[in-house]
């Protein structure tokens, strides 16, 4: 009775002191100079992988895709990857000079497909591949629900009628929500989530802009995570205020959603950080009035909508433009205690800092379902030379799969990778 006291204490204790560490001391706005700096992606050597803790082993799953960015685990094990990037209109208008400079994006339009892999004899490695689904619009989240599987392009929220085990979808799909389409390069990304009575969808929708540069009118239903029904009715703003909200998941022993936001750009090499939070109904985060709690941009002169009392703090402060995206709780047994029930969080890397930050998979601890320490490093060597901005790839999609082994998609250098552990 004794020692579970002490560990229920000691719980405790850490849960306050991660409490009282949720607001960094954040420098003031254009205290350092505001950078353009694209990474330069130059690819994996033979027999480079990424850097695990011991213990773990990190090996090619698949690879020759084109831009896999987002990943779904089927009922029956298929792997379903969304190949997806950046509309090659964005590159058209931007100019020579620009896409001379960034390496860090494929000069290729968008597929817009979805490929399915499966691996029938569980060796892990995917014998089978298929176009599950083309001639989409910047598809991006994924989602089954009883029949229907959900896609959610850069424009709509479709469905289609799925059977278990099949390989292509063929049959003629609804649009049940029209979303508000990605500006240009600006937020294209649409990722959904259903509860866990399925009986609510949630859409992760990114502003249309940095900082409502264009007016806060021209941002309707976006920086919002917005709740539908399966069927498309009873669409209504769940939260606010989020500039780009991407990865979203259940954290464990919970019914708390919580999601990764990336924050605004040319403030200053250290501001704004993103970061990971609890969602809260009705909850509203800031953008773009205010930062991280109650601090006000500079730039933004529409009138507000509400308080700075009354903005919401995020839970945990990631690094400044990191572009933490891929968000999965480990709810598997695979992995070390130390790493059940915890978060693991995708960091596609930055273009508006130097040195450049992110390019790696970090972990937050989880207890109860809540935060238990601080942010630390999971998976690196994506960088080569942060000196000279060079970079290996870039890790953006994350899974959990069902038997405890967690991917992600490096979606600049086509490829998934696969994260097992073994006691060593």
């Amino acid at each position: 009775m004794k020692k579970e006291l002490l560990t229920l204490l000691l719980l405790y204790i850490t849960q306050v002191l991660v409490a009282q560490d949720t607001t960094p001391n954040l420098p003031q706005p254009y205290a350092t100079k505001s950078h353009t700096n694209y990474s330069h992606v130059k690819g994996w050597e033979a027999g480079e992988t990424p850097i695990a803790p011991a213990g773990f082993r990190v090996t090619l799953y698949a690879t020759d895709f084109e831009n896999p960015r987002w990943l779904y685990e089927l009922p029956n094990g298929d792997i379903l990857v969304a190949n997806s990037n950046s509309n090659h209109s964005f590159l058209t208008k931007i100019g020579a000079q620009i896409v001379g400079a960034n390496k860090s994006n494929s000069m290729k339009h968008s597929v817009d497909r979805i490929t399915l892999l499966r691996d029938a004899d569980h060796d892990g490695i995917p014998e089978f591949r298929s176009t599950f689904l083309e001639h989409l619009e910047q598809p991006f989240g994924m989602l089954l629900i009883g029949k229907y599987f959900y896609v959610a392009n850069t424009n709509a929220l479709w469905r289609y009628t799925y059977e278990t085990g099949s390989t292509k979808l063929s049959g003629p799909p609804e649009k049940i929500l029209d979303l508000p389409a990605g500006r240009i390069n600006r937020h294209w990304t649409r990722n959904i989530i259903a509860n866990k009575e399925q009986s609510k969808i949630y859409i992760a929708v990114g502003s249309g802009t940095d900082h409502a540069e264009k007016g806060i009118g021209n941002e309707k239903l976006r920086a919002n995570i917005l709740e539908i029904n399966p069927d498309g009715t009873g669409l209504r703003i769940y939260a606010s205020g989020l500039r780009n909200p991407v990865g979203m998941g259940w954290a464990p022993g919970s019914a708390t959603l919580w999601v990764a936001v990336n924050e605004r750009d040319k403030l200053g090499d250290n501001l704004v950080p993103d970061y990971l939070t609890s969602v809260k109904e009705n909850g509203f985060y800031g953008w773009p009035w205010w930062y991280y709690g109650s601090h006000p941009d500079p730039r933004v002169k529409d009138p507000a909508p509400v308080a700075a009392s009354d903005v919401i703090i995020p839970d945990v402060p990631l690094d400044a433009h990191t572009a933490s995206l891929g968000v999965v709780f480990y709810t598997g047994d695979k992995f070390p205690q130390r790493y059940q029930q915890g978060a693991f969080i995708a960091q596609h890397g930055s273009w508006n800092r130097k040195p450049i930050s992110g390019y790696k998979v970090i972990f937050v601890p989880f207890a109860d379902g809540k935060p238990a320490g601080k942010p630390e490093d999971f998976l690196t060597g994506f960088v080569k030379d942060s000196l000279h901005s060079v970079v290996r790839g870039r890790p953006v999609g994350l899974l959990m799969m069902k038997n405890g082994n967690l991917l992600v998609a490096d979606d600049k250098t086509n490829r998934i990778w696969q994260v097992t552990y073994a006691q060593p």
